[in-house]
């Protein structure tokens, strides 16, 4: 990073993470929003938290303790005080120092694709990564000129899909939720009426848990055992139900390879939370169910895609978030938990705290709720807290 840049983009941040670089992060925004959510990397990352009005009482005693024999990189909600203390405060004092560009905003709502190099000639996956709150949305794309695509969970910023599927010259057949979300604002309503393909979401998802209230758009209905076929490939679903009623997974197979789009169930470290609707305890029935009988039971060599991630050391040295099904067996050891009276004790033990938010989330999702982009900015802010407590022990 040259040190006359006193800005650096959210991509620019994102090749330093990768690489383990040397820097400081420098957050000053307020210790509740800090404490909430903050920027993460998959290597060790040095962070500073001093607060942007501390710079403005006292910038003396405000830089106490931040280097200058490496780039400081400062954080704010937005980009505007981090600006201001950079530009005012640190450079002028003789601080090596980049402000990141749109703040925790920006960062909010960054992507990265990659493609699996698993993916076989006329078949190809590709996800796509949302680093700030752990969520991870696929696109397959089929068919004999690879010009067919289904989109998988896909998220609320869908200029991302409609800019990747323009590139690569895809037309969307079809468009599903693996369950209605609670974290996150999808986008599959709105990338269903720009692109007119057909939104697939199970009938059991299309009522508010705690509202008792249907959605208010027309969407097809998922069925346990419904198949896509992808030119040579099908994709099955499995209804899962656990982390809610309508809860479902997608099993993409051909002859020599399978992939499980496993959604909110199965993740790399832990397992989906079964609370979210209110109903913990008759919901974990479902979930252990649903675990052994079905996905557990799925060929070892099945490579597992999950809709979530607590932290970023769980990607593979590629960065993405994929494994098989053995390899799971072996480190999750949530996946390890059994008889059912085990596995019901751990999960009612190891819920995290129910994010209120979600409530409303899942609200906007079934067009129960209107918000504006602020409103929604609010409701998303942090990371996903799909998983048991577990994932989130260092």
């Amino acid at each position: 990073m040259h040190t006359q840049q006193a800005t650096i983009k959210t991509h620019e941040l994102k090749l330093m993470l990768d690489r383990g670089d040397k820097f400081v992060l420098l957050d000053v925004r307020n210790h509740e929003e800090f404490e909430r959510w903050r920027i993460e990397g998959r290597h060790p990352l040095e962070v500073k938290h001093v607060p942007y009005f501390l710079f403005v009482e006292d910038p003396d005693n405000a830089i106490q303790g931040l280097p200058k024999d490496r780039l400081i990189v400062a954080v704010c909600a937005k980009g505007g005080s981090s600006a201001w203390v950079v530009n005012e405060v640190l450079r002028p004092r003789g601080f090596q120092a980049a402000n990141l560009e749109g703040g925790m905003l920006a960062w909010g709502s960054y992507y990265q694709v990659q493609e699996l190099p698993e993916s076989l000639s006329k078949l190809r996956i590709y996800q796509f990564d949302r680093l700030a709150r752990g969520c991870l949305h696929h696109i397959i794309a089929y068919g004999s000129g690879l010009d067919q695509a289904i989109v998988i969970d896909p998220p609320r910023h869908t200029d991302k899909i409609l800019e990747f599927i323009g590139q690569k010259n895809l037309k969307v057949r079809a468009i599903i939720d693996t369950h209605a979300h609670a974290d996150h604002v999808s986008g599959a309503v709105k990338l269903s009426q720009i692109t007119n393909a057909p939104y697939y979401l199970h009938p059991y998802d299309g009522i508010h848990p705690m509202d008792v209230l249907p959605a208010t758009f027309a969407y097809e209905m998922l069925k346990d055992g419904m198949q896509f076929e992808l030119n040579g490939a099908k994709l099955t679903v499995l209804h899962i139900p656990g982390h809610t009623l309508g809860n479902t997974a997608l099993l993409l197979e051909n002859p020599d390879r399978r992939y499980l789009f496993s959604g909110d169930s199965i993740f790399l470290k832990s397992i989906a939370r079964p609370d979210l609707g209110g109903r913990a305890e008759t919901w974990t029935t479902l979930h252990y169910k649903s675990l052994y009988t079905r996905l557990l039971t799925l060929p070892d060599d099945t490579i597992v895609l999950p809709g979530h991630y607590s932290r970023p050391q769980e990607a593979r040295a590629d960065g993405l978030f994929a494994a098989t099904l053995a390899e799971l067996k072996r480190t999750n050891a949530d996946l390890q938990i059994y008889p059912e009276s085990e596995f019901r004790n751990h999960i009612l033990s190891s819920l995290p705290q129910f994010p209120p938010q979600y409530v409303d989330i899942k609200r906007v999702n079934l067009g129960l709720l209107t918000a504006d982009a602020d409103r929604i900015e609010e409701l998303e802010l942090g990371k996903n807290v799909c998983a048991l407590a577990t994932a989130y022990k260092i």
